[in-house]
């Protein structure tokens, strides 16, 4: 998605006018939001830039200027770019701009720089590494990029930073592999930045390669599951970006350090689902090891260790599968630092007890940090989803302290899942009512929520959409026994609601793989088999323990079926302290809904049992299509008048 677009001399004359910005402005309300103020101020400055750049005679008249290009998939967007042909190919320039105006280099780190933002000075990816991991992201995502032989050229500008004559920071030998890859231009360079434009844009293209760009055909976005084989192997398939290359870093130089000290490091990193936690804890894991530490991945919920150990069989040997990914109730009995590293995914499940029968050990948190040098422990409190899960990151803290271990505590923003919509889990969020949030009406103009009144519809999409790649499954609130005579039965029906004569299995109990299983888009899954996953679709059947009454989203404990484990104890709490009882099944069943629905990296299809809710929900969404409405039409002339373009 382009904010906005124009030729070369167009824009100069925008920003000549003083019409840029309030361009720009509209157009982003229409697709994105609302702008913040450090947004427009940020665009009055850099744009006055880019136009003296520009006003450049060889810069021909005809090429196509887009700025706040957003990334397929993620919640990134692209500052500026500039589109044209060079003698044999057809060339995008990419321009990071950064309003920076000092810069602090950061040693032992790869691509990490410090700089002052909001008062105080905080560890970011150096503009080069920004700029081309962008750009790469661009050609992963964009089929037309790729086919079309659409090269792009990465580079940055930051107009308001002095070099220093000596040992000058930004520039240093350190950061000079994405420095060639992505050049950096400072105060003063506003020439070499000619320069480089020219050497790639030759002649003017009307626009036709950012209109390749805006509506080319986008490729499916990779999973974790299926990449995780050549990962291990030591390839990169997954570029981090931003935030997530911080941390990344930030976790290695701690891993080394309690390495070498024998002081234990703990990292908290909190983050929201499609946050890319669970891809940053698998590069962990292989960078880790590449290193010779001892390291390991721990999660608790066993289905995302099925499907890993099922996707790696062939390429690994079992016995090393087994050592690098582990329960969360293995670390019992170890002896302190045993380990070199230990990385939790999903933290917020950890339990207090381990085995099966809930009676091995102290505390999970603290084993943890006590069997190793350094932990790292993803965790978003809410998806915690049963009375079980005390991962926390107070229970950290409190652990850390006791172990005289450094706590860092670190956060991951970004979206990679629900078309990389960060407006889709706030939405989500508000609709839930587990929080107010600044986008009510904000669902992300490309993610596909659909709500249905039959749930026999809903399977039949779902089913279609399968067939693609076998990559979508239908999920069920906790609201219906699964029967143990049918477990091991796909015609025996755990879920059925009568008044449409629908009926459906839940997932096998002789299977681990549900996820991936041939046919089990057939059977539904619960939170406990779809936790710590994702599909490109998901359909979420809402039970009766999730109604809307008087104006309210209501929850009813109640009607959790009585095989569900995930409120075991509620009932003896609720006697003992009836209104705690009351906000703790509230919670879980919100989150549990929450976590159901952000499976989807493309879509969420919902049917409610409760058509009160139904209304609810219809009602929301129809706040969306309104405020979206006059984007998507804006989009469909946009996309015409490309058609139209291509045919003369």
């Amino acid at each position: 998605m382009i904010v906005y677009e124009a030729t070369k001399e167009e824009f100069v004359n925008h920003v000549f006018k003083d019409e840029v910005v309030d361009l720009i402005e509209e157009n982003f309300t229409e697709k994105i939001g609302r702008v913040n103020k450090n947004e427009l101020r940020s665009w009055e400055n850099s744009l006055q830039y880019m136009s003296r750049v520009l006003n450049d005679k060889q810069i021909p008249d005809n090429v196509g200027v887009a700025i706040e290009f957003k990334i397929p998939y993620t919640a990134k967007r692209v500052d500026f770019l500039i589109s044209g042909r060079g003698e044999k190919t057809n060339n995008v320039v990419i321009v990071e701009l950064k309003q920076w105006d000092f810069v602090e280099k950061v040693e032992g780190k790869e691509a990490i720089v410090k700089t002052a933002i909001n008062r105080g000075l905080h560890e970011l990816t150096h503009p080069s590494y920004q700029a081309w991991s962008y750009a790469m992201l661009i050609k992963d995502y964009n089929e037309t990029v790729q086919n079309e032989n659409i090269d792009l050229h990465p580079c940055a500008y930051l107009h308001n930073y002095r070099k220093q004559e000596r040992h000058d920071p930004l520039t240093d030998k350190i950061y000079h592999y994405y420095i060639d890859k992505a050049p950096v231009f400072l105060r003063g360079d506003a020439r070499k930045l000619q320069n480089f434009i020219k050497r790639h844009i030759k002649y003017g293209d009307d626009k036709e390669n950012l209109y390749k760009i805006e509506f080319g055909r986008i490729r499916p976005s990779k999973s974790l599951q299926d990449a995780l084989g050549s990962m291990l192997k030591g390839n990169d398939e997954f570029i981090m970006i931003d935030e997530q290359k911080v941390v990344y870093e930030k976790a290695l130089e701690l891993a080394n350090k309690a390495y070498e000290t024998e002081q234990k490091e703990v990292l908290v990193v909190e983050g929201g689902p499609g946050t890319g936690k669970s891809v940053l804890a698998i590069n962990l894991l292989v960078e880790l090891t590449k290193q010779g530490l001892v390291a390991q991945y721990v999660t608790k919920n066993s289905a995302p260790r099925n499907i890993y150990a099922t996707k790696l069989k062939g390429d690994f040997r079992k016995s090393r599968i087994d050592n690098l990914f582990k329960s969360s109730g293995n670390y019992t009995d170890m002896p302190e630092n045993e380990l070199d590293g230990l990385i939790v995914d999903e933290a917020h499940r950890l339990n207090e007890k381990s085995g099966l029968f809930q009676n091995l050990g102290e505390n999970q948190v603290k084993e943890i940090i006590f069997a190793s040098k350094f932990s790292i422990f993803f965790i978003d409190e809410n998806q915690r989803v049963t009375l079980k899960d005390i991962g926390s990151v107070d229970l950290i803290d409190k652990f850390a302290n006791e172990m005289n271990a450094n706590l860092t505590k670190m956060e991951l923003s970004s979206q990679f899942r629900c078309d990389g919509s960060d407006g889709h889990i706030a939405w989500l969020d508000d609709v839930l009512q587990i929080r107010d949030t600044a986008n009510a009406n904000d669902l992300g103009v490309n993610y596909d929520f659909r709500i249905y009144d039959n749930p026999n519809d809903l399977l039949e999409d779902i089913v279609k959409k399968n067939k693609v790649n076998n990559k979508s499954r239908i999920v069920a609130g906790y609201c219906w026994n699964w029967v143990k005579e049918g477990k091991n039965d796909p015609n025996f029906y755990d879920i059925v609601i009568p008044e449409f004569d629908f009926k459906m299995s839940w997932n096998l109990g002789n299977t681990e793989t549900w996820a991936i299983d041939e046919n089990s888009v057939y059977q539904a899954g619960c939170i406990h088999t779809c936790q710590g996953l994702e599909f490109d679709y998901v359909g979420v059947i809402i039970g009766d323990d999730l109604i809307f009454r008087d104006g309210k989203v209501v929850t009813d404990f109640t009607k959790r079926a009585k095989t569900d484990q995930s409120l075991r104890g509620i009932k003896k709490m609720m006697k003992e302290n009836p209104e705690e009882a009351e906000k703790v099944a509230d919670q879980i069943i919100r989150n549990t809904y929450r976590t159901l629905m952000t499976r989807g990296q493309k879509g969420c299809f919902i049917y409610c049992t409760d058509k009160e809710l139904e209304g609810y929900f219809r009602e929301r969404l129809d706040r969306v299509v309104s405020e979206y409405e006059r984007t998507r039409t804006f989009m469909s002339k946009v996309a015409r008048g490309y058609e139209d373009y291509l045919q003369d």
